[in-house]
């Protein structure tokens, strides 16, 4: 047995970083007797060995994974009466399969990082636990604390099953260097000067654009690519995807049909199979390293992205002269729009440590949390009061908080919210491949997405 070994097994165990089993485990395993790590055991203080065991599953990645990390770390320092434990899983914002399988054996956290907009669907679905009584108990008032559209997400039905996480807003980032080698000239997308329209974008990036063979070495844009979604360019161009007075769907109408028809376009133009070598590796769902982002490795002059890549340019790519400005509009004199997502915490069916679950997601999702993921990660908070604290935020991370967040737009939230983001994914890809025109795909999606939303009508929004 080594004694430095032993000694710092038991420092993990004081920190609380290992539970009494674990110790016991890597003690045995060390060759320590099962009374003498007993012993340790006993001489620790009453509060640290019966501390609540809270059980917290994300599936987030680096660099967000870190600040998650942080937040843990400073909860288990505060409160030495519970322990969080964080694992992470694999997962994406609407596959909950690994929590569901685990709900219904038993087996599930005690807190789960769900994306916001499908709360609605995970708590019809009885999966997430009302927080309502959590609430009322410790006097929190999500609607004086966050900002609204994130308190409606959390909502389903008139009671709250989530506590909102973060915020984002989404912009497009040029690289100059790229554009003024090319012979265009980056003051064009200059913020201060509104909105370019689609048309001006897209003949600045013509300039960039450079072929290999048949292939691109280099490309100006790539519309769908990062957070070019369907959302996006259905927000941009003037459209909706919920009507609540009919409680209908609408990816089909004019507007959102419009936003896909210029993907289809962009993609029809250049060439949509020469686009996709492109861009290809970079559309999976599996995540892939952040410094390998063709922003970053420079083979892209402007990409359609959100305000945490401020944080990834700093870290991986932090020669690149580089400006942000609006999403793009259809016409002069439009508006530009963009919109909002962002994570939640809650509660799974079953957990066996509830209340200890909310003190953690109370100080996860309030200021003090919050403030630690908004420095760490430069995405932005729900908590109001934070929104006007400057010490958070650099001058480039300032333009999504003022400029683009207080107009941003947001998912519904609806029964069928993931049911109804696969389903348009999957359209929107069929568009930018050139596979199908926007219409019908979109049109198909109504099909699929109606009938299951159809039960839970009327929808009062955030009721």
């Amino acid at each position: 047995m080594s004694d430095e070994a032993f000694g710092d097994l038991i420092a993990r165990l004081r920190s609380r970083k290992i539970s009494r089993r674990r110790f016991m485990q890597d003690a045995a395993a060390l060759g320590v007797s099962a009374s003498l790590a007993g012993a340790v055991i006993q001489s620790m203080p009453a509060a640290a060995q019966s501390a609540k065991q809270v059980t917290f599953w994300t599936s987030h990645t680096e660099p967000d994974l870190t600040g998650l990390k942080m937040i843990v770390d400073a909860f288990n320092k505060a409160n030495p009466d519970t322990v969080v434990k964080m694992v992470q899983v694999v997962g994406s914002e609407t596959d909950t399969s690994k929590l569901m399988t685990a709900v219904r054996g038993g087996t599930g956290p005690d807190v789960y990082m769900l994306d916001r907009f499908t709360v609605a669907q995970r708590a019809n679905e009885g999966v997430i636990q009302d927080l309502s009584s959590y609430l009322s108990k410790d006097s929190v008032d999500l609607k004086t604390r966050d900002i609204s559209f994130a308190v409606e997400e959390a909502t389903w039905d008139g009671k709250v099953y989530a506590l909102p996480f973060d915020t984002d807003a989404r912009a497009i980032y040029y690289n100059k260097t790229m554009l003024k080698d090319a012979g265009a000239d980056p003051a064009e997308l200059d913020s201060a000067k509104g909105p370019v329209t689609f048309d001006t974008l897209n003949g600045l990036a013509t300039k960039v654009n450079k072929s290999a063979g048949n292939n691109f070495s280099q490309m100006g844009f790539v519309p769908w690519f990062d957070q070019g979604w369907h959302y996006t360019y259905g927000f941009a161009f003037g459209g909706n995807f919920f009507d609540e007075a009919s409680c209908k769907v609408t990816p089909a109408n004019d507007q959102v049909v419009a936003g896909h028809q210029y993907l289809y376009d962009y993609a029809k133009t250049l060439g949509a199979q020469k686009i996709n070598a492109f861009i290809g590796n970079f559309m999976g769902s599996t995540p892939y390293p952040p410094q390998t982002h063709p922003f970053i490795t420079k083979k892209l002059a402007m990409v359609l992205t959100g305000d945490w890549f401020i944080k990834n340019l700093k870290q991986y790519a932090p020669d690149i002269d580089y400006g942000i400005t609006y999403i793009p509009i259809p016409k002069a004199g439009d508006k530009s729009v963009t919109w909002a997502g962002g994570w939640s915490l809650v509660i799974p069916q079953g957990a066996k440590e509830p209340d200890a679950a909310f003190k953690f997601m109370n100080f996860a999702a309030g200021p003090d949390g919050q403030k630690i993921y908004t420095v760490q990660t430069s995405h932005l908070p729900t908590v109001k009061a934070l929104e006007a604290d400057a010490s958070l935020y650099d001058a480039r991370h300032t333009f999504f908080v003022k400029d683009l967040l207080p107009t941003a737009r947001n998912r519904p939230p609806l029964p069928v919210g993931a049911l109804y983001w696969d389903s348009l994914t999957s359209a929107w890809q069929a568009i930018y491949l050139n596979q199908q025109e926007p219409k019908p795909a979109l049109e198909g999606v109504v099909g699929k997405v109606q009938p299951q939303l159809q039960p839970s009508c009327p929808i009062k929004i955030g009721g």
